[in-house]
């Protein structure tokens, strides 16, 4: 079952495999027809989630998901506008040889704002990237429109992934994610991108007015090289 409950909307986790691979995780997921009438495809270093068909772009519902770079390793995801503001900003930090703290995913989370829908939907982010020593940074963070956004630097185990969701609570009333009650994770024993995607949308099933709300999931992990991304993705 998801950690987040039935209806965590979209969802990230970052953290690492088993083997000590960086790894990431996204999940989508839609409670109205137009929300599930999408899906994930790969655009050069990215993942887009895009429309079935011809239908209209929506800047809500169509925006790049996942960011990378193979050169510098950094990897950026989010549910809409600010993936490619984060994925820059972060490989700015990394080409000036400058610290990637917490304070620039605020800021750039508190730019984007919460969605504005009348769930409020919150914006959440995360990026894996290197310090100036070459050390493993993960950050997450997540903008409601009721309080200032707000990061987490993650320090992962071991075959463990830590992340944010828009969403907390029932199908029926879902309510926007809150920080405070603890963030989510979920333990994973593959190796692949496909098989932590497989994993994430498994293990989020749920049925809403009698159709499954799963839209896709999006892996990454980071090959053995320490540069090279491997990205799949499952959608419904």
């Amino acid at each position: 079952m998801n950690p987040n409950g039935p209806y965590p909307g979209r969802q990230l986790f970052v953290g690492m495999t088993l083997n000590g691979n960086p790894a990431v995780v996204y999940l989508v997921t839609g409670r109205s027809p137009a929300s599930r009438e999408r899906k994930a495809s790969l655009l050069d270093n990215g993942v887009i989630i895009g429309p079935l068909g011809n239908q209209p772009y929506d800047p809500l519902r169509h925006y790049t998901a996942v960011k990378y770079d193979n050169v510098s390793a950094i990897l950026s995801v989010s549910n809409g506008i600010q993936t490619d503001a984060i994925f820059e900003t972060y490989r700015l930090l990394f080409n000036t040889n400058s610290t990637p703290s917490m304070d620039f995913m605020e800021k750039l989370l508190d730019g984007a704002q919460a969605e504005p829908d009348n769930m409020h939907t919150p914006r959440i982010a995360g990026i894996i990237t290197t310090n100036p020593a070459q050390q493993l940074i993960f950050i997450i963070g997540i903008k409601r429109h009721d309080m200032p956004a707000q990061a987490f630097q993650i320090e992962p185990a071991l075959g463990t992934l830590t992340g944010l969701s828009v969403y907390k609570g029932k199908l029926e009333s879902p309510e926007g994610f809150d920080p405070a009650a603890g963030l989510p994770k979920i333990e994973f024993k593959g190796k692949t991108a496909i098989e932590l995607a497989e994993h994430l949308f498994e293990i989020s099933k749920a049925v809403y007015n009698g159709d499954d709300i799963r839209v896709c999931a999006v892996g990454g992990i980071r090959s053995d090289d320490k540069h090279t991304w491997q990205v799949a993705m499952r959608n419904r």
